[in-house]
């Protein structure tokens, strides 16, 4: 879920990095006596982009460098490479109930589901043959959807209970959103009322509803931009937009159609650097940071932060 073309150009210059990625890399955790920590350390250079969470308290996160997914443990923070990436990047991801790890491949223009207890890559997916910038995905209404920031299309999974299709689905967008320079559909979520998807335009600070067949609609923002906008995460009526290079989440209330949203608030913390996505964990919000506008080397630093979630 990345959102410029100099970023994109820091991913591909990235790619050809040794990276520094060792089992321990978490144990440098700050925490308060009691609680889980609020910032796990990463592995140096490991360029981080999407994070999942669950089954229980396990997040795992992304690799923009190389696709390798990394497991923590955010009860102790320390935690482990569980799987080697192919070389592309690893950037949004989901879990399933059943632990199944949905990851989109960024410029690799591909998805990989993998089995998040092992490691083990389930299925492969080739959804673009061009140039493609496969952001996120989502899990709802029984199917996988990932978006492409470069082509004006979603690519849909179908599952069936734990059978995993042969092929990927092609869905053009059609409609109000309307593809332009830079990055375009970043993060998706479903609407409130489980009836369609919400996509985040990065390079407008658009809104869109999207009909399962691929129609979209501006979403009715009264005024406000979420620029910059990356991953999104729903909670109820109350959606999260991370703006990345602005260092911020804008949390707002949907009607059940999400076809309308308010801003409640925006809030910041002193540790974010560029934070790319979110997800949730009782009441706590963790966002990786992904330090886009920081030269990539092999011995970066790089953290995972917690803050409260604001409407809990």
């Amino acid at each position: 879920m990345m959102r410029s073309i100099s970023g994109l150009g820091a991913i591909l210059t990235a790619l050809g990095l040794a990276i520094a990625m060792s089992g321990s890399a978490g144990a440098t955790v700050h925490r308060r006596p009691g609680k889980f920590p609020t910032s796990i350390s990463l592995p140096e250079g490991f360029q981080p982009e999407g994070i999942a969470i669950g089954p229980g308290p396990f997040a795992f996160i992304g690799s923009m460098a190389d696709g390798s997914i990394y497991r923590a443990d955010l009860r102790t923070g320390r935690g482990a490479i569980i799987s080697r990436g192919p070389g592309t990047p690893a950037l949004g991801m989901k879990i399933d109930p059943g632990g199944r790890l949905f990851v989109a491949g960024g410029t690799g223009g591909d998805a990989r589901i993998l089995d998040s207890h092992t490691g083990r890559v389930l299925a492969s997916y080739r959804l673009a043959t061009g140039k493609a910038f496969v952001n996120d995905v989502i899990l709802t209404n029984g199917t996988a959807w990932f978006t492409d920031s470069t082509n004006p299309v979603l690519y849909k999974l179908p599952l069936r209970g734990r059978q995993l299709p042969a092929a990927a689905q092609r869905i053009p967008l059609t409609g109000d959103l309307v593809y332009g320079d830079g990055f375009n559909a970043n993060g998706i979520t479903p609407t409130p009322d489980g009836r369609g998807l919400i996509v985040v335009q990065s390079n407008t600070g658009r809104l869109f509803r999207v009909d399962w067949s691929g129609a979209t609609r501006r979403v009715n923002l009264h005024g406000e931009s979420l620029r910059e906008g990356d991953g999104l995460l729903l909670r109820g009526r109350t959606l999260y937009a991370v703006q990345n290079r602005l260092n911020a989440v804008t949390v707002l209330r949907l009607n059940a159609a999400g076809t309308d949203g308010r801003v409640v608030r925006r809030v910041s913390d002193r540790r974010f650097d560029v934070p790319a996505t979110v997800a949730a964990y009782g009441a706590r919000l963790y966002l990786p940071n992904a330090r886009f506008d920081t030269k990539p080397t092999p011995t970066t630093p790089y953290t995972a932060v917690a803050i409260s979630d604001p409407e809990r």
